[in-house]
């Protein structure tokens, strides 16, 4: 079955639109928060805050018989009154815990070690760290990952003006920056709602996202490409649905391929990896989308407003013998 992609692009447009916009309030309403003060709720990585290394005195008999499961310590800190904290159990027999959280004062730290002790035995003191990393730490990760993301956007701009043309790599660029508008604004939103926080790993997320998504754009901008040469001539517009139908059964494979894994990271892989994994699952959704629907249809929005057709080989050589014929 045929989609008409182009005839419904005002549809296609709006839900985009309606998506980024309500990102956009969320982003607004949490830079005006006094508790967030930026467009996404920030973690440690960011702001700074206290990480506390523990582990187990197993010199004391029966101490260390039972390993420590993360949910336990993650529902003694939320009592504690720290909710999004991090907590990673090391040791090979799970003895031992790294928590990063916002910063500690000492009476507030020795409070939270007593609770953790009251549950799990007794911690080694001589084996106990504790850290604190400031928020000039974050302000670097934030500056680095902001010009990562940069540097990757001029880069694939300027290889797809290479590689086509310029108003192809400015449609494809247009589509990078919906996938990332529409990650960060349902991260914006999830953070307002269920606390969720961005780290590091969300710059990496950003990233992988646009490396995903321009590949399926080169895809159908490649099979455009491929029709406009195999039928000169032809209505732009019928040209770009014909390439995105004819690319679109890859394009949904390649998609669902890529997120089984990653649906199985966000059921399974812990803290640490649900939130990488759930962005990554926005971000390819997205990036799809906008491949299909977004970076295709303002390319034949755009040549038809231009008046930009593909000449007729065929009709300039019989011009062109026809003229000759006229001369002689």
């Amino acid at each position: 079955m045929k989609i008409n992609i182009i005839k419904q692009r005002s549809l296609w447009w709006t839900i985009s639109g309606s998506i980024i916009l309500c990102g956009l309030i969320a982003m607004a309403i949490s830079w005006t928060r006094p508790d967030i003060s930026a467009p996404l709720r920030p973690s440690l990585d960011f702001v700074g805050g206290t990480r506390l290394q523990l582990e187990l005195d197993c010199t004391i008999p029966n101490n260390c018989n039972q390993p420590i499961k993360v949910a336990a310590v993650r529902e003694i800190i939320s009592k504690e009154g720290f909710p999004n904290s991090k907590i990673q159990v090391v040791g090979e027999e799970k003895e031992a815990i790294d928590i990063r959280t916002k910063t500690l004062d000492v009476d507030t730290r020795t409070q939270l070690i007593t609770a953790l002790s009251t549950e799990f035995g007794k911690f080694d003191p001589g084996s106990t760290q504790i850290d604190t990393v400031g928020p000039t730490l974050g302000r670097q990760i934030f500056t680095s990952g902001l010009s990562a993301l940069l540097v990757a956007f001029l880069g694939i701009t300027i290889y797809l003006t290479f590689r086509f043309q310029f108003d192809y790599a400015v449609f494809a660029f247009v589509a990078l920056f919906h996938d990332i508008l529409v990650t960060v604004g349902i991260f914006s939103i999830l953070g307002l709602v269920a606390g969720v926080e961005v780290d590091s790993l969300f710059l990496v997320a950003l990233l992988t996202i646009i490396g995903f998504s321009v590949n399926d754009t080169v895809v159908i901008y490649d099979r455009v490409r491929e029709v406009i040469k195999r039928y000169p001539g032809k209505p732009i517009d019928q040209i770009v649905d014909d390439a995105v139908n004819q690319t679109l059964t890859r394009s949904i494979n390649t998609t669902v391929t890529t997120l089984l894994p990653l649906v199985g990271i966000l059921i399974f892989g812990g803290e640490t990896l649900k939130y990488l994994a759930l962005a990554l699952i926005i971000g390819f959704v997205a990036g799809s989308y906008s491949s299909i629907f977004i970076a295709s249809t303002l390319l034949a929005w755009w040549r038809e407003r231009i008046g930009e057709f593909i000449p007729n080989p065929l009709e300039e050589n019989s011009q062109l013998i026809e003229g000759q014929k006229d001369t002689v």
